[in-house]
Formats: structure tokens, sequence, C-alpha cells
């Protein structure tokens, strides 16, 4: 393994955060396209944009050309913003080598085509082996030390075990799954749900309510992600219950941010400009949306804030709309 030459592409919070799990246990090439960035990481190890107070592993290489991280990797790991997603896989398709596995640790949608990442990878670089990273990681709680759990989810479980060793290091512990659609859905639906919480949570919500906004909203994703051909069991896990418990609450979480400024009456624009790091929920709200009436799934907590979203209520509107919502049987749909 010491051998493999791994390109993780992207210079942010979690892509930063895997180059430097994964440089503990062989070759990586951390690919940004901001040369600050990359020169920051190679002269002073650190990351501050993204990782304030984070000291990187000397020997992590950055890089903004993506010839030079791409060519001669092993593994390519994708950290990009979903919307960018698919124009930086196809610079990759210039000089990635046959057969290398694409590792995605995206956690959205494209807006225009409601595709999943890993049907993105399929379709731009197809025979190519292509899984998820994905669960309750927070980057900065990682990088400080804290353990943390992940899942890799890939259809080969013969690759799935190799690459579960390259990704383990330390107190970060891998998983092996091979239910590739719902762990990349639980990450995510996750999102939606988590900024409705912080809606909540802006305008003063207690303990009660936010439990069951997150068991409720646990219960849409599952239908949604059960619909789509993921498994149920799945949402119970890291990927979908763990992922979801920890965006919901935590204040490290962008999406829940982005609900609690929701809840205080901002405006949408002002807070995304303000934001340094992208709310993958805020993007790809439209396209849940357009999943939940392509499979006829109910999904009232998601359908809420994508209206408060695309400004056609309030967050206070909307957030005492979903309280006074008629209650049927805990196990049924709605």
């Amino acid at each position: 393994m010491k051998n493999l030459r791994i390109g993780i592409l992207g210079g942010g919070s979690w892509g930063t955060t895997v180059a430097a799990l994964v440089t503990r246990n062989t070759q990586v090439t951390l690919w940004a396209r901001n040369p600050a960035t990359v020169e920051e990481i190679n002269t002073r190890h650190t990351n501050e944009v993204y990782l304030p107070g984070a000291v990187l592993p000397d020997k992590l290489v950055a890089t903004n050309d993506i010839a030079e991280a791409v060519h001669e990797a092993d593994v390519i790991v994708m950290a990009i913003p979903s919307q960018n997603f698919r124009s930086v896989l196809q610079e990759v398709a210039g000089h990635i080598r046959a057969w290398v596995p694409v590792i995605s640790l995206t956690k959205g949608l494209e807006l225009n085509t409601s595709m999943r990442m890993t049907e993105i990878v399929n379709e731009v670089l197809p025979g190519h082996p292509v899984g998820v990273l994905t669960g309750p990681n927070l980057a900065r709680e990682i990088m400080a030390g804290q353990a943390a759990a992940s899942v890799i989810a890939m259809a080969d479980d013969i690759i799935v075990r190799e690459l579960q060793a390259v990704f383990k290091s330390g107190l970060f512990r891998v998983y092996t799954n091979n239910d590739v659609i719902g762990c990349e859905l639980g990450g995510v639906l996750k999102n939606i749900i988590a900024i409705a919480v912080g809606m909540g949570d802006g305008q003063g919500a207690g303990d009660n309510t936010r439990s069951a906004l997150i068991t409720r909203g646990l219960a849409e994703i599952t239908r949604l992600g059960v619909a789509m051909g993921g498994r149920p069991e799945t949402f119970a896990g890291l990927a979908g219950m763990g992922d979801m418990i920890a965006t919901c609450t935590s204040p490290q979480s962008r999406n829940r941010y982005v609900g609690m400024e929701l809840g205080k009456g901002r405006d949408m624009a002002d807070i995304v400009a303000e934001m340094v790091m992208v709310a993958e929920g805020a993007k790809s709200a439209p396209a849940v949306m357009a999943l939940a009436e392509k499979y006829g799934v109910e999904m009232p907590i998601a359908s809420d804030v994508y209206r408060v979203l695309s400004g056609d209520a309030t967050a206070s509107r909307a957030f005492r709309g979903l309280l006074r919502v008629s209650a049927g049987a805990e196990c049924e749909p709605g």
C-alpha cells in the first residue's frame, strides 16, 4: 500500500483533511485551484482559510496542475463541490490511466440532471471502478485528532477492502459497504434536514423539536433512498443516521448554519455571500425535490426547506407549518 499514489482533487476543508489522513499511509498529491493555497500547503504546511490552526503533514504535496495530480495516480479522490464536479472530472479524463478507481467525497446532486456524483463518474469515465467515502466526518475535529468513523462504499468487494486500508488512519476508522446508492444518498439528503433543524434552532426551538425533526427527517430520506435503490439499513448506519446527527447538531455544520441564519430572518443571498465554503444542501435542494416528485415520495420537511430556499416562504412560516402538520402512523409515509 505504501507504493500507491493517490491524487486528491479539491483543496477545501474535507479534501485537505482526507489528504492529511491518507498521507500517513501512502503518497498523496493534492490538487487545488488556487495557487496561493498550493503554496501555503507546500511551504507552511497549513490551509488557514479552510482549516484554521491545523498543521498538515510535511510530506503532503500540493499542486495546481491537474495533470500532475492525476497522470500517475493509482486512485483518484474527488473532493469537488457538486456543481463543479463534472467539469473537473472532464479535465481528469484527459490524464487518468485505465481502470483507476475514482472515489467521491462530495455530498450533493448535480442541479440540472439530479445525478449523484457516482453516476457522473460512470458517465464521464466509463469503466472506472467508482465509490464514495461518507459519514459523520467534521473536518476540524478529525484534524484535531478526535476519533471518527466513516464508510467507504463500492460495488466491488475486493477493491473496497483494499481502499479501506488506504483511508483508515489512527482514530479515523473506516467501514465497508456495497450499497453505493444508499451511502451516497444518505450524505446528500441529510443536508436538507440539517437546514430545517437549523431553521428551528435559529428561532429558539428546543431539544424535543430538534429530535423530532431529525427522526422524521430520517424517515423522509429513507423513503426516497429506498425508492431509488438504496437499502433501508444503510440509512440507520453511519452514512444515514450517523451523518444526520453530526450535521444537524454541530456548530461546524454549514447546512445547519444556513438554516439558523434563515431562522433569524436573514436573506439567503446575504448568507451565501459571506460563506467561504459551500452548503451542499442549499445547492442540491431543487434536485432533491425533483427526485421526490419523480419517485412519488412525500417529503414534507424537505419541501418546506426548498420553499424557503427558493424565496416562496419565510423560515418562520415554514417552521410553524411543519409543527402543524397532521400526524399519521409513524411507520407509514407522511
